[in-house]
C-alpha cells in the first residue's frame, strides 16, 4: 500500500460523509391529509420548487383525511414527523402550536405576502403569534346543472324568494330532484347547507362575532331564521334522503338527476370532468333585493414548519416559496376550488372557479361560524350543528328547538354567553 494511502482514504471517507449529511439535510418531508393533491405536489409543485433551488429534494407524504390528525399528533409526539405540517385551521393547530410542535412564523420570509385576516386561523388568540402560513381556503355556494335550468326555462336565484320559486319549479316538474343533498353523513348538512345559506341571515362576521363576545344567542331571531331555512330545504331533498350520502349526492347531481348542488368549491375538481354536465353557480342568495351579500370564504389550509425539523433552515426556504406569486398561482389553478389567501393577484383559468372567486369582490367574506373559539368546549358544536342541521332537513326538529338546543349546549361551558343578556 503506497504510504499516505490510509490518510487519504480518512479524508475521502469524511468528505462522503459531509457530502451525504449535506444531501440528507435537504431532504424535506411534507405532512398533509390531502391526498387527492399527491400527483399535482409531485409532478407540478415540487419540481417547481426544485428548480427554482437545485439540490433541494421535497417528498409529499400525505395521510388519510380521517386518519391525519391522530396519526400526526403521535408522530410529533413520537419525533419522527415531516420536516413541513399541513395545518387544519384554528384550534387543533393552536394545540400543536401550544404543545411546542410548530415554529413561530412571524417575520418569516413569505409572511409580507398575507394580510392580517388572512393570518386569522392560524394566530393565537392575541394576534401575537403566528404559527403558519396561510395556503388557501373553499368558498361556498350552489352549482346548477345548466341544461336543467335551460329546459325547465329557469334562472339562478338571488334573494331568497326566487330561491324557493326555483325549487318549487324544480319539484312541480317531478323529472329532476330538486337539490342533490342527502343526510346520511351528516356534515355537508352544516359544511356546505348552514354555514353557506346562514351568513346572509346572521350578516357574516358581525353575527359570529358577537356569539363570540356574548352580545348574541343562537336563540336570537337571525339565528333561528338560518334555521328555519334549513327546515324549509328539506321538503326539497330526493327521495331517500336520510339514508343518502355525499358520495351519493355527488354522483346524483353528474348524472343529471338533480338540478341544484349546495356545493363547496372542492367539489369543482369532481365534477369539472363529468362529460355533458354544463355547470353554473350562484352565491347564496340574499333576504332581499339590495341586501349586501354574505359568503363562507373558509381558511382550509396552511403550512408550518415542524420545531423538531432536523432541515429548519430548508424548511423555511421551502415556506418562503410557499408565500410567493408562483406558488399561489400554480396552486390555484392546479388545486381547482382551493383559493390562495395571499395578496398576489391571480388569473384563474377555470371558468367556475373563476366565477366563484369574483363573489369576494361583490360580497363580504366570513368563515364558518363555529370554527373559532366556540368548537373548544363540550358538548362540541360542530358534532351539535351536524345533528341539528340533518333534524330539521329531515323535518325531525323545528328550528326554535334545534336553536334552543345549540344555545344551551354552547352557553354551559362558554363564560360569555353565561353572562349574555336574557
Amino acid at each position: 500500500m503506497r504510504p499516505g494511502f490510509p490518510k487519504f482514504k480518512s479524508l475521502l471517507i469524511g468528505l462522503l460523509l459531509i457530502a451525504a449529511g449535506a444531501a440528507r439535510a435537504g431532504q424535506l418531508l411534507v405532512e398533509s391529509w390531502r391526498v387527492d393533491d399527491k400527483a399535482i405536489w409531485e409532478t407540478v409543485l415540487i419540481p417547481a420548487f426544485e428548480r427554482k433551488h437545485p439540490g433541494s429534494q421535497v417528498r409529499f407524504v400525505p395521510t388519510q383525511p380521517t386518519d391525519y390528525d391522530a396519526a400526526l399528533a403521535g408522530r410529533l409526539a413520537g419525533g419522527n414527523a415531516g420536516d413541513l405540517i399541513a395545518c387544519r385551521p384554528f384550534d387543533l393547530s393552536l394545540s400543536l402550536y401550544r404543545k411546542g410542535y410548530l415554529e413561530r412564523l412571524d417575520g418569516k420570509a413569505g409572511m409580507q405576502n398575507f394580510a392580517p385576516s388572512a393570518k386569522l386561523a392560524w394566530q393565537t388568540d392575541d394576534g401575537k403569534d403566528s404559527f403558519c402560513m396561510p395556503v388557501a381556503s373553499v368558498i361556498h355556494g350552489y352549482l346548477y346543472n345548466k341544461k336543467i335550468f335551460r329546459q325547465l326555462n329557469l334562472l339562478p336565484p338571488r334573494t331568497e324568494i326566487e330561491l324557493f320559486a326555483l325549487l318549487d319549479a324544480i319539484k312541480l316538474n317531478g323529472s329532476f330532484a330538486p337539490l342533490a343533498l342527502g343526510t346520511a353523513d351528516r356534515w355537508e348538512s352544516t359544511q356546505t347547507v348552514f354555514t353557506n345559506v346562514g351568513p346572509n341571515y346572521w350578516h357574516g362576521e358581525t353575527g359570529r362575532k358577537a356569539l363570540i363576545e356574548g352580545k348574541a344567542k343562537f336563540t336570537d331571531p337571525q339565528f333561528v331564521a338560518a334555521f328555519e331555512h334549513m327546515a324549509r330545504l328539506g321538503k326539497y331533498l330526493p327521495k331517500g334522503a336520510s339514508a343518502q350520502t355525499y358520495a351519493e349526492s355527488q354522483v346524483q347531481f353528474a348524472q343529471g338527476r338533480a338540478a341544484v348542488y349546495p356545493a363547496g368549491s372542492w367539489d369543482i375538481a369532481y365534477f369539472k370532468h363529468t362529460e355533458g354536465l354544463e355547470l353554473g353557480a350562484f352565491p347564496p342568495p340574499v333576504l332581499k333585493s339590495g341586501d349586501p351579500c354574505h359568503v363562507s370564504d373558509h381558511m382550509d389550509i396552511g403550512l408550518g414548519v415542524n420545531s423538531r425539523s432536523k432541515n429548519k433552515d430548508e424548511a423555511l426556504k421551502f415556506l418562503a416559496w410557499i408565500g410567493s406569486q408562483e406558488f399561489a398561482d400554480i396552486y390555484s389553478n392546479q388545486v381547482t376550488g382551493f383559493f390562495s389567501l395571499s395578496n398576489h393577484l391571480i388569473a384563474l383559468r377555470d371558468p367556475l372557479a373563476k366565477q366563484m372567486a369574483a363573489w369576494r369582490s361583490n360580497c363580504q367574506s366570513t368563515i364558518r361560524i363555529n370554527a373559532q373559539v366556540l368548537n373548544r368546549g363540550k358538548p362540541s358544536m360542530e358534532t351539535e350543528l351536524w345533528t341539528v342541521n340533518s333534524q330539521l332537513l329531515n323535518g325531525k326538529q323545528s328550528a326554535k328547538e334545534a336553536a334552543a338546543r345549540i344555545q344551551a349546549g354552547f352557553a354551559s361551558w362558554y363564560p360569555p354567553q353565561q353572562r349574555a343578556r336574557p
